[in-house]
């Protein structure tokens, strides 16, 4: 063991968590091996072998293994999920001079080509031959032991756990969001969805000085976490019953009049995005950045006579390394969202928790602690 506590050496066999077509979930054998984890004569120039220690379920792993495919993404075949995940070093190519064994990192998981217009000019996001971790066919993070390129791998502060380190990929995602919708001091803000994107972007339109900020949802629930979680906050419960012209006349009436600048929308559900198109102010902007179905309808002529801004997000670039100072300095706390903890073995467990409303699961972390 080091002297962060942390184990420099696996001692366990592999595993990892899976689904398939038939949207079984299970636990079983994944690779690398424990032998292969080891061997640095295995590894590809550039490349590391982790030991991950924390993963988040995200929804879209949710998605991947109720639904079995998000729009053109389909689960064919057996399918590792994970993408949220930090964990320690085990060995690296003899290439890989800023990382070391026993160092502790994030892991941002995505692998584009390094050569596309997107890639060149700084938006890897857009790589056409990106390879996403947990987005089939590519196998995710949720294993115990995992290659990766070192590049991908961002040194955690000392100050940072396991856990915080996971909680950078969410974050990631609400960073895009608040850099693209271009959120300021002072703008009045509505936060569409109090799920973990929700909330995390909440607490970046907060330390912003986004003012003033309601969130809505349809669960009282996590309505109730968002007005702990931020003081201050204003919530609207979301009633199917009402019109996106409803939705709009409550959330200027929560404002005391005010028309949101923004919307940041975190649902990608056609009622929400429809109703943050009624409600925000003439050349307004309505920036989404859940995920939704193939085709919707959308209030186009509410959009044209408004001129509203309507804008989408796929994933995140260059935000990890902004991701790591806010949580480093304190600016942005994501520890009490973690409502949830099983261990590796566990996972099938921890994935119905997750999916299940009545449980209050905010965000269900696994872990591999040895």
């Amino acid at each position: 063991m080091s002297a962060n506590g942390t184990h420099v050496h696996p001692v366990k066999p592999n595993i990892g968590v899976y689904t398939n077509p038939a949207h079984d979930l299970w636990v079983a054998d994944a690779q690398p091996s424990l032998e292969e984890a080891l061997n640095s004569s295995k590894l590809r120039d550039g490349e590391v072998v982790l030991s991950i220690k924390s993963t988040g379920i995200c929804g879209s792993d949710i998605h991947f293994w109720h639904a079995g495919c998000i729009g053109p993404m389909i689960v064919q075949s057996t399918h590792i999920l994970g993408h949220e995940s930090a964990g320690t070093v085990l060995t690296t190519h003899p290439s890989v001079t800023h990382l070391k064994p026993g160092d502790r990192v994030a892991i941002e998981p995505n692998i584009p080509c390094h050569a596309c217009e997107p890639c060149l000019t700084g938006r890897y996001n857009g790589c056409a031959s990106v390879e996403f971790l947990s987005t089939p066919p590519v196998p995710g993070l949720l294993r115990r032991y995992v290659k990766h390129p070192a590049v991908w791998c961002h040194k955690l502060p000392d100050n940072l756990t396991f856990e915080d380190g996971a909680m950078l990929e969410p974050l990631s995602v609400a960073l895009a969001g608040m850099d693209r919708a271009g959120v300021r001091l002072g703008d009045p803000v509505v936060v569409c969805g109090a799920g973990p994107i929700g909330l995390v972007t909440l607490l970046c339109c907060k330390a912003a000085g986004a003012a003033p900020v309601v969130i809505t949802d349809i669960d009282e629930g996590r309505l109730q976490f968002a007005r702990e979680l931020v003081p201050g906050v204003l919530t609207h419960k979301v009633e199917f019953s009402h019109s996106p012209e409803q939705f709009a006349e409550k959330i200027v009436e929560l404002m005391e009049g005010v028309e949101p600048a923004i919307a940041m929308e975190c649902t990608g559900v056609e009622s929400s995005v429809n109703g943050a198109i009624q409600c925000v102010k003439f050349g307004g902007k309505v920036f989404v950045i859940g995920v939704g179905k193939n085709e919707m309808k959308i209030p186009f002529m509410r959009l044209s006579t408004r001129e509203v801004d309507l804008q989408f997000q796929y994933r995140y670039a260059n935000t990890w390394p902004k991701a790591i100072r806010l949580v480093k300095s304190g600016v942005i706390d994501l520890r009490r969202l973690v409502t949830h903890r099983f261990k590796l073995e566990d996972a099938v467990e921890a994935f119905k928790t997750a999916s299940d409303p009545k449980t209050g699961a905010i965000k269900v972390q696994i872990q591999s602690l040895d």
